[in-house]
């Protein structure tokens, strides 16, 4: 049953958990099928140039420009909105995620996503910006489903990895459900509409909603720590039970202890088949190996929350964070664009357009197991150092005029985003521990998320000030993201490195006494 529990989740989380971010393959639908057109055919047509003075064919020039400046920056503007609200609604969440259990989350989820689905399918005929709020709540739902789901990897203990692997997986591939859709809607000469997609769509929502009350638990599955707790009472209470005057005790309480130890050790056997071992300190000892290769475990465990979100050790990760999730979603959002303006050329944008939507979702795919392994065996700096190094090579070929720079880009940028995600939890829990992880990770995730919303900005000097050329903004976010990382790889590492002095003077003194 359990398995068949993980099956679903991943289904439905291909279908619903991450599917804004397949934002730039559905956006030229959007651009087809008329979003934000009578809003800025209007606005574009007041700041367009005078037809009497500069001719009809210069004033239908400057609209045409214009309005799809607008378009454009309205688009880009649902995107942004959409990510903030990812990453903001992620710390309320967790909260009713622990008061409420996974059936609430999955059941509100399916609310978001049914109600995006209508907002998005009606969005030209409703009187306030459909698009944008219908965008917003898809945004929300996919959360919410998402992450209600993580408790099942504690139905597999032995495997728990894996399960968590195939629903980031699946968080990572559903952003193709869109590519899915455009091509459909190519095929069918756009006679298959958006109006006609997401509703449609209304399938998924009912499908989460129905097998939350159908297949899924109502409650989280216990974790390992817990299953050993449950272990040790269970003995605890055969042992209390035991006593140097049992022959004196009558028959029927005598039935009824055999009964009540015989119910206990059947406890402890099925504890015992979850976990495949209940040699707590043979765990112990291979999750202690693993702790001490991070060179920085432990590093604030123990300190109040808010001690340690005023730590440099939160406030460098939180500031590289800031801005790499920024240069992520913003290079999502205008892919495009950018390179028409790099490579010069529709056509080619269209190509490196079209290999990022595909590699995007397959990415993760291909990514996420290797990354739990090089996350264990490595050092916290010396994976601090990979990650900046990827991301400054991801800039530098961000910028360069030449398709293969253009693909290798993509490329680097597709298995780069769930390693930089996976580093951030990583990092959180080795450094901070995790009594105050919720809050700490969560607060990272929320202040970058709101700082998201500089994409407007962005957007802004991008197609005016620079008037359409990418470069500035992208080498301002690389120098920015290269000065933090920096800063973070120094301070990291020379903690780890006093870390380990400390210790082995400790050691030291320890070998001394016992002398």
């Amino acid at each position: 049953m359990t398995a068949v529990q993980v099956l679903v989740a991943v289904i439905y989380c291909l279908l619903a958990a991450g599917i804004v971010f397949g934002y730039a393959a559905i956006k030229p639908i959007l651009k087809k099928e008329g979003a934000y057109q009578d809003m800025c055919s209007s606005a574009a047509a007041s700041r367009a140039l005078s037809p009497v003075s500069s001719g009809y064919e210069l004033f239908l020039e400057a609209t045409t420009h214009e309005m799809n400046t607008c378009i454009e920056i309205h688009l880009n503007f649902m995107f942004t909105c959409a990510a903030v609200a990812t990453n903001v609604w992620a710390l309320p969440l967790g909260t009713l995620l622990d008061r409420y259990g996974p059936r609430f989350c999955g059941v509100l989820g399916s609310f978001f996503l049914a109600i995006g689905a209508v907002l998005m399918a009606y969005a030209r005929k409703l009187p306030f910006d459909g698009f944008l709020v219908g965008y917003v709540t898809l945004a929300l739902g996919g959360p919410s489903v998402f992450i209600s789901s993580f408790q099942l990897s504690n139905a597999f203990p032995r495997k728990s990895g894996l399960v968590l692997a195939l629903l980031t997986g699946a968080f990572d591939a559903s952003s193709a459900l869109f590519l899915g859709y455009r091509l459909i809607y190519d095929v069918t000469d756009g006679r298959f509409g958006h109006h006609k997609f997401f509703l449609s769509y209304l399938s998924v929502p009912v499908f989460v909603f129905a097998m939350q009350f159908l297949l899924l638990p109502a409650q989280s599955y216990k974790t390992v720590g817990q299953l050993v707790e449950t272990v040790e009472e269970a003995e605890a209470a055969i042992n209390s039970d035991r006593s140097p005057y049992d022959d004196q005790i009558d028959e029927q309480t005598a039935l009824l202890r055999e009964e009540r130890q015989a119910h206990q050790e059947s406890i402890i056997a099925d504890v015992e088949q979850v976990l495949g071992s209940t040699n707590v300190q043979a765990k112990a000892e291979k999750e202690e190996r693993k702790n001490e290769a991070s060179g920085v475990w432990g590093a604030m465990h123990g300190a109040t929350a808010g001690e340690q979100v005023r730590s440099l050790w939160f406030v460098l990760i939180c500031l590289f964070t800031v801005i790499q999730m920024t240069r992520i979603n913003y290079f999502v959002a205008t892919v495009r664009p950018q390179y028409e303006a790099i490579l010069g050329s529709h056509e080619k944008a269209i190509q490196i357009n079209n290999f990022f939507d595909i590699a995007l979702p397959l990415g993760g795919l291909l990514s996420i197991p290797f990354i739990g392994v090089f996350l264990d065996h490595t050092s916290t700096p010396a994976v601090l150092a990979t990650l900046v190094t990827t991301a400054t090579c991801i800039g530098v070929l961000g910028v360069l005029p030449y398709m293969w720079a253009a693909y290798a880009n993509v490329t680097l940028f597709v298995l780069y985003r769930p390693f930089y995600y996976t580093t951030v939890s990583d990092y959180t829990a080795k450094v901070f521990g995790f009594e105050t992880f919720g809050t700490v990770y969560g607060t990272i995730i929320c202040l970058s998320g709101l700082f998201n919303f500089s994409q407007s900005g962005l957007d802004f000097l991008f197609h005016k000030t620079f008037h359409g050329n990418p470069m500035p903004v992208n080498i301002m976010l690389l120098s920015t993201g290269a000065l933090l990382g920096v800063a973070l790889v120094s301070y990291v590492g020379w903690q780890a490195r006093n870390m380990k002095r400390k210790m082995l003077e400790r050691e030291a003194e320890a070998a001394f006494r016992r002398q």
